[in-house]
């Protein structure tokens, strides 16, 4: 089948979507499939090793027909240039489409958010006569509100119009977890029939290959230290600051180092908070390449998973399966409606806290690891057991293929 996958993050960029909707391109062509993607310019959360790279508009990829567009600033800006950016995407990605690719579609795979690459989708829906999958990842723009992003009526009525148009449009509607399927099923009122659970996934292959050789520990100068990691994009929806709380409870032990890889909105907020504390034991880093994630993941000791306690939907962070895959124990600081709690106690791989409360749960959790190496490597066998089990690629996208008929 000719296959078109839609997203506004692509690798290089070190982001849940990139890494899904990659892995997604990559498996489905090794399955005999024609893939195009049709993506935005890469210039966010890229590794320093990536920037030197030049890109191309309209390029082959390990086989894969590549279209990279430019568009305005969709992350690391204020709330109104990135809407203004958001409602400009559905025309660019069209126009991308009919220019470039030269093959009728018979599949359109649209990862959300943003949400309004829906319409793109719709419409090409329309011109090729193809099914349309949306993948809805974070559930827009109730997130926005939620998080007080969003506040005035007139945009959250047309961004919830967009919202019901596309979720109208798709003939399938995929979520990554029961509570998301519930969300859209009892609030948004979306049939049963079109809504499908499937499990966003990992790659256990660059895990299970990497050799580790503490190059990020001599690189952070975090030799013998006992390394929390969170690896990702340090925005608002992560609610990071409370790491800052923790770091004080754990301050007088020395080996106990908080290790944030990553950038974001957030982040100097974050950082200038630490050094006004004078706290020592939050090691701020820039990102690493997809590539070099998993030997990164492999020589920590917790991973670390947050949310804020603003966001009142049910979305579960994709790097824990990263950790799952990496056999670390995980630790959750989650809104109490994510179905994170849920996958933690079942995996039983980990630990998980409510956000935005008291965190002495969180500390005494992260010393109870500490202090006992056994139940730290059960923790993380368990994690991985539990991810073989259900969140593998092979499975994960086995599900997706049975949607194309």
């Amino acid at each position: 089948m000719n296959i078109l996958l839609i997203s506004d993050s692509y690798p290089p960029e070190v982001r849940s979507a990139s890494q899904l909707m990659g892995e997604m391109a990559l498996e489905l062509k090794a399955r005999g499939h024609n893939i195009s993607v049709i993506t935005t310019w890469p210039k966010y959360n890229i590794s320093d090793k990536d920037k030197s790279l030049k890109y191309e508009i309209n390029t082959i990829e390990n086989g894969i027909q590549v279209i990279r567009i430019k568009t305005l600033p969709l992350h690391k800006a204020n709330p109104i240039i990135r809407g203004v950016a958001n409602l400009l995407l559905p025309l660019s990605f069209y126009n991308a489409a009919k220019k470039w690719i030269k093959t009728n579609i018979d599949i359109i795979i649209v990862y959300s958010p943003p949400l309004t690459l829906g319409i793109t989708a719709a419409k090409l829906k329309k011109l090729y006569n193809a099914k349309f999958i949306m993948n809805v990842q974070d559930i827009f723009p109730q997130q926005a509100i939620d998080l007080k992003i969003m506040n005035n009526k007139s945009l959250i009525f047309l961004f919830e119009a967009i919202e019901s148009y596309c979720y109208k449009m798709a003939d399938i509607i995929t979520v990554h977890s029961q509570g998301n399927f519930n969300y859209l099923n009892n609030i948004k009122k979306i049939s049963s029939d079109k809504l499908k659970i499937v499990h966003n996934w990992m790659d256990l292959k660059p895990y299970e290959s990497v050799i580790s050789k503490n190059t990020f520990r001599r690189k952070y100068n975090l030799e013998n230290k006992f390394i929390i990691l969170y690896a990702g994009v340090i925005g608002l929806p992560q609610g990071l600051i409370q790491i800052v709380d923790a770091a004080i409870k754990l301050k007088n032990e020395k080996d106990i180092v908080f290790l944030l890889v990553g950038d974001g909105l957030d982040k100097n907020n974050i950082v200038n908070e630490s050094t006004r504390l004078g706290l020592t034991n939050i090691s701020f880093q820039n990102f690493v390449s997809l590539e070099d994630y998993p030997e990164l993941v492999k020589e920590c000791n917790i991973g670390l998973v947050c949310l804020s306690s603003k966001n009142k939907t049910p979305v579960v962070p994709g790097k824990l399966l990263g950790y799952m895959a990496a056999k670390i124990p995980a630790i959750a600081i989650l809104n109490k409606e994510s179905d994170g709690h849920q996958i933690i106690s079942d995996a039983k791989c980990g630990y998980s806290v409510i956000s935005g409360e008291d965190l002495t749960g969180f500390v005494n959790h992260v010393l109870n690891i500490k202090n006992n190496k056994d139940l730290c490597n059960t923790l993380g066998i368990n994690g991985n057991s539990y991810l073989k089990k259900h969140f593998t690629k092979l499975i994960c996208i086995d599900a997706y293929e049975n949607y194309f008929n």
